[in-house]
Protein backbone atom coordinates (compact mmCIF):
# COMPACT_ATOMS: atom_id res chain seq x y z
CA UNK A 1 0.00 0.00 0.00
CA UNK A 2 1.37 3.37 -0.89
CA UNK A 3 -0.11 6.93 0.32
CA UNK A 4 0.08 9.91 -1.68
CA UNK A 5 1.72 12.40 0.07
CA UNK A 6 -1.07 15.15 0.08
CA UNK A 7 -4.06 12.83 1.39
CA UNK A 8 -3.62 13.38 4.91
CA UNK A 9 -5.05 15.55 6.90
CA UNK A 10 -3.12 17.31 10.09
CA UNK A 11 -3.24 15.41 13.01
CA UNK A 12 -3.89 11.89 11.59
CA UNK A 13 -1.79 8.67 11.53
CA UNK A 14 -1.34 6.22 8.83
CA UNK A 15 0.29 3.33 7.67
CA UNK A 16 1.82 3.32 4.58
CA UNK A 17 4.05 -0.40 4.79
CA UNK A 18 3.17 -2.61 7.29
CA UNK A 19 5.76 -4.36 7.34
CA UNK A 20 6.81 -7.70 8.37
CA UNK A 21 5.89 -9.39 12.40
CA UNK A 22 6.87 -6.26 13.15
CA UNK A 23 9.67 -5.18 11.34
CA UNK A 24 9.87 -2.46 8.55
CA UNK A 25 6.73 -1.00 9.59
CA UNK A 26 6.59 2.38 7.70
CA UNK A 27 3.98 5.10 9.61
CA UNK A 28 3.06 8.70 8.67
CA UNK A 29 1.93 11.29 10.72
CA UNK A 30 0.91 15.22 9.88
CA UNK A 31 0.77 17.46 12.52
CA UNK A 32 -0.53 21.14 12.67
CA UNK A 33 1.41 23.24 10.20
CA UNK A 34 1.74 20.78 7.65
CA UNK A 35 5.06 19.31 9.28
CA UNK A 36 5.08 15.22 8.34
CA UNK A 37 6.46 12.27 10.22
CA UNK A 38 7.84 9.39 9.12
CA UNK A 39 9.66 6.83 10.48
CA UNK A 40 10.24 2.72 9.91
CA UNK A 41 10.71 0.14 12.60
CA UNK A 42 13.53 -1.93 13.09
CA UNK A 43 12.99 -3.76 15.99
CA UNK A 44 16.27 -6.05 15.64
CA UNK A 45 18.90 -2.94 15.68
CA UNK A 46 19.86 -0.51 18.95
CA UNK A 47 20.57 2.63 16.61
CA UNK A 48 18.09 5.03 15.28
CA UNK A 49 19.01 7.47 12.85
CA UNK A 50 16.85 10.84 12.71
CA UNK A 51 16.89 13.38 10.11
CA UNK A 52 14.65 16.51 9.43
CA UNK A 53 14.65 17.13 5.63
CA UNK A 54 13.93 20.42 3.95
CA UNK A 55 12.45 20.88 0.72
CA UNK A 56 14.76 23.90 -0.81
CA UNK A 57 18.35 23.40 -2.30
CA UNK A 58 20.41 24.86 -5.02
CA UNK A 59 17.57 24.89 -7.74
CA UNK A 60 15.20 26.90 -6.10
CA UNK A 61 17.87 29.88 -5.82
CA UNK A 62 17.51 33.13 -7.14
CA UNK A 63 20.84 34.43 -9.10
CA UNK A 64 21.40 36.73 -6.06
CA UNK A 65 21.01 33.79 -3.82
CA UNK A 66 23.31 31.51 -5.38
CA UNK A 67 24.83 28.93 -2.72
CA UNK A 68 22.28 30.49 -0.21
CA UNK A 69 20.65 26.89 0.82
CA UNK A 70 24.23 25.46 0.96
CA UNK A 71 25.35 28.08 3.19
CA UNK A 72 22.09 28.69 5.22
CA UNK A 73 23.24 24.54 5.96
CA UNK A 74 26.57 25.74 7.83
CA UNK A 75 24.89 28.44 9.96
CA UNK A 76 22.35 26.34 11.28
CA UNK A 77 24.98 24.40 13.58
CA UNK A 78 25.98 27.53 14.74
CA UNK A 79 23.68 28.21 17.66
CA UNK A 80 20.13 28.16 18.28
CA UNK A 81 18.22 30.35 21.13
CA UNK A 82 19.12 27.94 23.52
CA UNK A 83 22.61 26.25 22.62
CA UNK A 84 25.93 27.27 21.21
CA UNK A 85 27.69 25.99 18.58
CA UNK A 86 29.97 24.16 20.59
CA UNK A 87 26.74 22.31 22.54
CA UNK A 88 24.98 21.57 19.49
CA UNK A 89 28.37 19.64 18.49
CA UNK A 90 29.30 18.81 22.35
CA UNK A 91 25.63 17.11 22.81
CA UNK A 92 25.92 14.50 20.32
CA UNK A 93 29.92 13.32 20.60
CA UNK A 94 28.99 13.23 24.55
CA UNK A 95 26.76 10.13 23.30
CA UNK A 96 29.01 8.88 20.22
CA UNK A 97 26.45 10.14 18.07
CA UNK A 98 26.74 11.08 14.52
CA UNK A 99 25.66 14.90 13.14
CA UNK A 100 26.45 15.81 9.74
CA UNK A 101 23.98 17.57 7.60
CA UNK A 102 23.78 17.54 3.64
CA UNK A 103 22.74 20.14 0.70
CA UNK A 104 21.30 19.00 -3.15
CA UNK A 105 19.98 20.88 -5.75
CA UNK A 106 16.15 20.24 -4.15
CA UNK A 107 16.52 19.56 -0.70
CA UNK A 108 18.92 19.99 2.21
CA UNK A 109 18.94 17.17 5.23
CA UNK A 110 20.16 17.51 8.59
CA UNK A 111 20.60 14.08 10.52
CA UNK A 112 21.72 12.20 13.61
CA UNK A 113 22.41 8.79 14.03
CA UNK A 114 22.82 7.47 18.08
CA UNK A 115 21.94 4.16 19.92
CA UNK A 116 18.40 3.84 20.08
CA UNK A 117 17.98 5.49 23.65
CA UNK A 118 19.52 8.18 23.22
CA UNK A 119 16.95 9.27 20.44
CA UNK A 120 15.23 11.55 22.52
CA UNK A 121 18.55 14.05 22.27
CA UNK A 122 18.71 13.51 18.63
CA UNK A 123 15.15 14.56 18.09
CA UNK A 124 15.61 17.67 20.35
CA UNK A 125 19.02 18.60 19.09
CA UNK A 126 18.50 18.36 15.71
CA UNK A 127 15.01 20.00 15.62
CA UNK A 128 16.65 22.95 17.50
CA UNK A 129 18.97 23.28 14.59
CA UNK A 130 16.24 23.41 11.71
CA UNK A 131 13.83 25.16 13.87
CA UNK A 132 15.52 27.59 16.18
CA UNK A 133 18.70 29.15 14.61
CA UNK A 134 19.38 32.33 15.63
CA UNK A 135 21.75 32.93 12.41
CA UNK A 136 23.93 36.04 14.34
CA UNK A 137 25.76 38.24 11.42
CA UNK A 138 28.86 37.16 13.21
CA UNK A 139 28.13 33.73 12.45
CA UNK A 140 27.35 34.38 9.09
CA UNK A 141 30.49 36.32 8.50
CA UNK A 142 32.45 33.51 10.51
CA UNK A 143 31.03 30.60 8.26
CA UNK A 144 31.70 32.75 4.88
CA UNK A 145 35.08 31.98 5.31
CA UNK A 146 34.64 28.65 5.52
CA UNK A 147 32.40 28.35 2.34
CA UNK A 148 35.20 30.08 0.47
CA UNK A 149 37.79 27.32 1.55
CA UNK A 150 35.15 24.67 0.64
CA UNK A 151 35.10 26.33 -2.33
CA UNK A 152 38.77 26.48 -3.03
CA UNK A 153 39.04 23.06 -1.82
CA UNK A 154 36.83 21.76 -4.44
CA UNK A 155 38.58 23.87 -7.17
CA UNK A 156 41.67 22.07 -6.11
CA UNK A 157 40.28 18.47 -6.38
CA UNK A 158 39.36 17.80 -10.43
CA UNK A 159 37.57 15.02 -9.86
CA UNK A 160 34.93 16.92 -7.70
CA UNK A 161 35.06 19.73 -9.75
CA UNK A 162 34.33 17.92 -12.91
CA UNK A 163 31.02 17.21 -12.07
CA UNK A 164 30.09 20.66 -11.04
CA UNK A 165 31.71 22.09 -14.64
CA UNK A 166 29.48 19.03 -16.72
CA UNK A 167 26.23 20.92 -14.83
CA UNK A 168 26.95 23.56 -16.43
CA UNK A 169 27.77 22.29 -19.58
CA UNK A 170 24.63 20.73 -20.20
CA UNK A 171 22.20 22.93 -18.51
CA UNK A 172 23.88 26.17 -18.92
CA UNK A 173 23.72 28.91 -16.26
CA UNK A 174 20.18 27.88 -15.18
CA UNK A 175 19.55 27.19 -11.36
CA UNK A 176 19.55 23.40 -11.98
CA UNK A 177 22.99 23.67 -14.33
CA UNK A 178 24.65 25.74 -11.30
CA UNK A 179 27.03 24.57 -8.51
CA UNK A 180 25.67 23.75 -5.08
CA UNK A 181 28.46 25.86 -3.21
CA UNK A 182 27.92 29.35 -5.11
CA UNK A 183 30.78 30.75 -6.50
CA UNK A 184 33.32 33.11 -4.46
CA UNK A 185 31.06 36.01 -6.04
CA UNK A 186 27.67 35.11 -4.97
CA UNK A 187 29.27 33.90 -1.15
CA UNK A 188 30.83 37.25 -0.57
CA UNK A 189 27.72 39.23 -1.34
CA UNK A 190 25.07 37.04 0.26
CA UNK A 191 24.42 39.16 3.21
CA UNK A 192 22.86 38.10 7.08
CA UNK A 193 19.77 39.68 6.44
CA UNK A 194 19.47 37.57 2.95
CA UNK A 195 20.19 34.13 4.94
CA UNK A 196 17.59 34.93 7.31
CA UNK A 197 14.99 35.87 5.11
CA UNK A 198 16.10 32.71 3.23
CA UNK A 199 15.57 30.23 6.37
CA UNK A 200 12.90 32.31 7.25
CA UNK A 201 10.92 31.68 4.03
CA UNK A 202 11.60 28.19 3.50
CA UNK A 203 12.43 26.45 6.97
CA UNK A 204 8.58 26.08 7.50
CA UNK A 205 6.81 23.15 9.12
CA UNK A 206 5.11 22.17 5.76
CA UNK A 207 8.33 22.28 3.78
CA UNK A 208 9.87 19.99 6.36
CA UNK A 209 9.41 16.69 6.78
CA UNK A 210 10.86 14.15 9.95
CA UNK A 211 12.09 10.92 9.29
CA UNK A 212 12.79 8.16 11.68
CA UNK A 213 14.48 4.89 11.23
CA UNK A 214 15.42 2.27 13.66
CA UNK A 215 14.30 0.49 17.03
CA UNK A 216 12.06 3.58 17.85
CA UNK A 217 8.05 3.33 18.88
CA UNK A 218 6.43 5.56 15.81
CA UNK A 219 3.92 7.36 18.59
CA UNK A 220 6.77 8.16 20.71
CA UNK A 221 8.92 9.85 17.53
CA UNK A 222 5.84 12.03 17.28
CA UNK A 223 5.64 13.13 20.61
CA UNK A 224 9.02 13.84 20.73
CA UNK A 225 9.07 16.07 17.63
CA UNK A 226 6.18 17.88 18.38
CA UNK A 227 7.35 19.26 21.70
CA UNK A 228 10.77 19.81 19.93
CA UNK A 229 8.85 22.10 17.46
CA UNK A 230 6.74 23.48 20.10
CA UNK A 231 4.64 26.74 18.97
CA UNK A 232 5.98 26.87 15.66
CA UNK A 233 2.94 23.48 15.24
CA UNK A 234 0.57 26.32 14.32
CA UNK A 235 -2.54 26.52 12.02
CA UNK A 236 -4.36 23.96 9.63
CA UNK A 237 -1.58 24.23 6.72
CA UNK A 238 -1.08 21.11 4.54
CA UNK A 239 2.19 19.37 4.13
CA UNK A 240 3.65 21.29 0.71
CA UNK A 241 2.74 19.22 -2.59
CA UNK A 242 6.25 16.80 -3.56
CA UNK A 243 8.18 18.59 -6.34
CA UNK A 244 7.14 16.91 -9.57
CA UNK A 245 6.84 17.61 -13.13
CA UNK A 246 6.66 21.07 -15.04
CA UNK A 247 8.62 22.65 -17.79
CA UNK A 248 11.68 20.32 -18.01
CA UNK A 249 15.20 22.75 -18.25
CA UNK A 250 16.31 22.26 -21.75
CA UNK A 251 19.99 20.90 -22.78
CA UNK A 252 22.45 23.20 -23.99
CA UNK A 253 25.07 21.34 -24.34
CA UNK A 254 28.43 22.61 -24.71
CA UNK A 255 32.25 22.10 -24.37
CA UNK A 256 34.08 23.23 -21.15
CA UNK A 257 37.70 22.72 -20.89
CA UNK A 258 39.26 24.03 -17.54
CA UNK A 259 43.14 24.63 -18.30
CA UNK A 260 45.02 23.05 -15.30
CA UNK A 261 48.13 22.03 -14.65
CA UNK A 262 47.27 18.45 -13.48
CA UNK A 263 48.99 15.13 -13.69
CA UNK A 264 45.67 13.36 -14.79
CA UNK A 265 43.13 14.78 -16.72
CA UNK A 266 39.29 14.34 -15.88
CA UNK A 267 36.39 14.33 -18.03
CA UNK A 268 33.09 13.58 -18.03
CA UNK A 269 30.55 12.99 -21.17
CA UNK A 270 26.74 12.89 -20.44
CA UNK A 271 23.43 14.42 -21.72
CA UNK A 272 19.91 14.44 -20.58
CA UNK A 273 18.85 10.89 -19.10
CA UNK A 274 15.19 10.77 -17.11
CA UNK A 275 13.62 12.55 -14.32
CA UNK A 276 12.52 10.66 -10.90
CA UNK A 277 9.31 9.90 -11.63
CA UNK A 278 9.97 8.08 -15.12
CA UNK A 279 8.93 4.88 -15.40
CA UNK A 280 12.01 4.00 -17.51
CA UNK A 281 14.23 5.03 -14.62
CA UNK A 282 14.23 0.86 -13.95
CA UNK A 283 15.51 -0.25 -17.25
CA UNK A 284 18.51 2.53 -17.38
CA UNK A 285 19.44 1.82 -14.21
CA UNK A 286 19.95 -2.03 -15.45
CA UNK A 287 21.39 -0.14 -18.85
CA UNK A 288 24.29 1.66 -16.29
CA UNK A 289 25.12 -1.41 -14.24
CA UNK A 290 26.01 -3.35 -17.47
CA UNK A 291 27.45 0.00 -19.28
CA UNK A 292 29.55 1.58 -16.35
CA UNK A 293 28.16 0.36 -12.92
CA UNK A 294 30.90 -2.20 -11.86
CA UNK A 295 34.17 -4.02 -12.96
CA UNK A 296 32.14 -5.92 -15.71
CA UNK A 297 30.69 -3.02 -16.67
CA UNK A 298 31.75 -2.35 -20.96
CA UNK A 299 33.33 0.50 -19.75
CA UNK A 300 35.87 -0.72 -17.34
CA UNK A 301 36.88 -3.94 -19.03
CA UNK A 302 36.91 -1.97 -22.17
CA UNK A 303 39.39 1.07 -20.83
CA UNK A 304 41.09 -0.43 -17.59
CA UNK A 305 41.07 -3.73 -17.90
CA UNK A 306 42.00 -4.59 -21.53
CA UNK A 307 43.87 -1.38 -22.37
CA UNK A 308 44.98 -0.75 -18.62
CA UNK A 309 44.04 3.72 -19.88
CA UNK A 310 42.29 4.63 -16.90
CA UNK A 311 42.14 3.53 -12.82
CA UNK A 312 38.52 5.24 -12.22
CA UNK A 313 35.76 4.92 -15.13
CA UNK A 314 32.25 4.49 -14.47
CA UNK A 315 29.42 5.82 -15.60
CA UNK A 316 26.26 7.44 -13.90
CA UNK A 317 22.61 8.55 -13.75
CA UNK A 318 21.09 11.42 -11.50
CA UNK A 319 17.16 12.22 -11.03
CA UNK A 320 15.41 15.16 -10.81
CA UNK A 321 11.79 16.43 -10.88
CA UNK A 322 11.87 17.28 -14.09
CA UNK A 323 15.32 16.43 -15.81
CA UNK A 324 17.88 13.70 -15.32
CA UNK A 325 21.54 13.32 -16.13
CA UNK A 326 23.12 10.25 -17.79
CA UNK A 327 26.72 10.46 -17.51
CA UNK A 328 30.15 8.91 -18.14
CA UNK A 329 33.23 9.72 -16.01
CA UNK A 330 37.16 8.83 -16.86
CA UNK A 331 40.48 10.14 -14.71
CA UNK A 332 43.47 9.44 -17.12
CA UNK A 333 47.36 10.59 -18.28
CA UNK A 334 46.93 13.64 -20.23
CA UNK A 335 48.32 12.16 -23.52
CA UNK A 336 45.63 9.15 -23.03
CA UNK A 337 42.42 11.67 -23.22
CA UNK A 338 41.75 11.36 -26.95
CA UNK A 339 41.77 7.37 -26.54
CA UNK A 340 39.85 7.27 -23.81
CA UNK A 341 37.16 9.70 -25.32
CA UNK A 342 37.12 7.79 -28.15
CA UNK A 343 36.47 4.42 -26.35
CA UNK A 344 34.11 6.10 -24.31
CA UNK A 345 32.06 7.48 -27.22
CA UNK A 346 32.18 4.47 -29.46
CA UNK A 347 30.69 2.43 -25.93
CA UNK A 348 27.86 4.75 -25.76
CA UNK A 349 26.85 4.63 -29.66
CA UNK A 350 27.17 0.65 -29.77
CA UNK A 351 24.39 0.55 -26.60
CA UNK A 352 22.56 3.50 -28.12
CA UNK A 353 22.05 1.13 -31.08
CA UNK A 354 22.47 -2.12 -29.88
CA UNK A 355 21.07 -2.14 -26.24
CA UNK A 356 22.67 -5.07 -24.05
CA UNK A 357 22.64 -8.49 -24.61
CA UNK A 358 20.77 -11.37 -22.16
CA UNK A 359 23.79 -11.78 -20.23
CA UNK A 360 24.55 -7.94 -19.07
CA UNK A 361 20.73 -7.55 -18.62
CA UNK A 362 20.89 -10.44 -16.19
CA UNK A 363 24.34 -9.27 -14.92
CA UNK A 364 22.84 -5.61 -14.40
CA UNK A 365 19.43 -6.32 -12.94
CA UNK A 366 21.37 -8.72 -10.35
CA UNK A 367 23.60 -5.57 -9.42
CA UNK A 368 21.42 -3.69 -8.62
CA UNK A 369 19.27 -4.97 -6.77
CA UNK A 370 21.88 -6.17 -4.77
CA UNK A 371 23.50 -3.02 -4.09
CA UNK A 372 19.97 -1.52 -2.93
CA UNK A 373 19.65 -4.16 -0.72
CA UNK A 374 23.21 -3.99 1.00
CA UNK A 375 22.75 0.16 1.25
CA UNK A 376 19.59 -0.17 3.10
CA UNK A 377 21.48 -2.28 5.97
CA UNK A 378 21.77 0.21 8.29
CA UNK A 379 19.51 2.84 9.75
CA UNK A 380 20.84 6.25 7.93
CA UNK A 381 20.24 4.89 5.11
CA UNK A 382 16.25 3.69 5.73
CA UNK A 383 16.14 7.16 7.21
CA UNK A 384 17.20 8.18 3.88
CA UNK A 385 15.21 6.62 1.78
CA UNK A 386 11.90 6.93 3.93
CA UNK A 387 12.84 10.59 3.96
CA UNK A 388 13.56 11.46 0.93
CA UNK A 389 10.42 9.53 -0.81
CA UNK A 390 7.79 11.56 1.34
CA UNK A 391 9.45 14.83 0.62
CA UNK A 392 9.75 14.02 -3.42
CA UNK A 393 7.50 11.71 -4.74
CA UNK A 394 3.85 11.64 -4.16
CA UNK A 395 4.13 7.65 -2.57
CA UNK A 396 6.56 5.52 -1.19
CA UNK A 397 7.07 2.28 -2.90
CA UNK A 398 8.15 -0.57 -0.39
CA UNK A 399 11.49 -2.45 -1.30
CA UNK A 400 10.32 -5.64 -2.30
CA UNK A 401 8.23 -3.95 -5.62
CA UNK A 402 11.34 -2.01 -6.12
CA UNK A 403 13.08 -4.96 -6.84
CA UNK A 404 10.15 -6.62 -8.51
CA UNK A 405 10.03 -3.96 -10.43
CA UNK A 406 13.95 -4.07 -11.63
CA UNK A 407 13.57 -7.68 -12.30
CA UNK A 408 10.65 -7.26 -14.81
CA UNK A 409 12.73 -4.92 -16.96
CA UNK A 410 13.04 -6.49 -20.58
CA UNK A 411 15.62 -6.49 -23.09
CA UNK A 412 13.25 -4.24 -25.27
CA UNK A 413 13.02 -1.78 -22.04
CA UNK A 414 17.00 -1.39 -22.25
CA UNK A 415 16.96 -1.25 -25.78
CA UNK A 416 14.33 1.61 -26.03
CA UNK A 417 15.98 3.47 -23.06
CA UNK A 418 19.34 3.52 -24.65
CA UNK A 419 18.33 4.61 -28.00
CA UNK A 420 16.31 7.57 -26.22
CA UNK A 421 18.56 8.75 -23.82
CA UNK A 422 22.00 7.99 -25.53
CA UNK A 423 21.19 8.97 -28.37
CA UNK A 424 20.89 12.85 -26.71
CA UNK A 425 22.70 15.49 -27.52
CA UNK A 426 25.86 15.14 -25.22
CA UNK A 427 27.96 17.81 -23.08
CA UNK A 428 31.69 17.27 -22.63
CA UNK A 429 33.60 18.58 -19.86
CA UNK A 430 37.90 17.93 -19.50
CA UNK A 431 39.96 19.42 -17.04
CA UNK A 432 43.43 18.64 -17.26
CA UNK A 433 46.82 20.54 -19.38
CA UNK A 434 45.36 21.31 -22.26
CA UNK A 435 45.67 25.21 -22.91
CA UNK A 436 43.49 26.37 -25.28
CA UNK A 437 42.93 22.85 -26.84
CA UNK A 438 39.61 22.60 -28.44
CA UNK A 439 37.68 18.98 -27.82
CA UNK A 440 35.26 19.31 -30.73
CA UNK A 441 31.79 17.02 -30.02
Amino acid sequence: MTLPARAQEPGTTHTIHPGHDGAGVVRRTVLPGGLRVITETLPTVRSAAFGVWAGVGSRDEAPADAGASHYLEHVLFKGTERRSALEISAALDAVGGDLNAFTAKEYTCYYARVLDQDLPLAVDVVSDMVAASVNRPEDVEAERGVILEEIHMRDDDPGDLIHDEFSTALYGDVPVGRPILGTVDSINALSRDRIHGYYREHYVPENLVVAVAGNIDHDEVVRLTAAAFGDRLDGDRRPAAPRLGGDAWPAAPTVRVIDKDTEQAHLVLGGLGVCRTDDRRFALGVLNAALGGGMSSRLFQEIREKRGLAYSVYSYTSQYADTGVFGVYAGCQPGKVDEVLSICRDEVAKAAEHGLDAEELARGKGQLRGAMVLGLEDTGSRMSRIGKSELVYESLLPVDEVLARIEAVTLDEVCEVAADVLAQPQALTVIGPFGDRDFAL
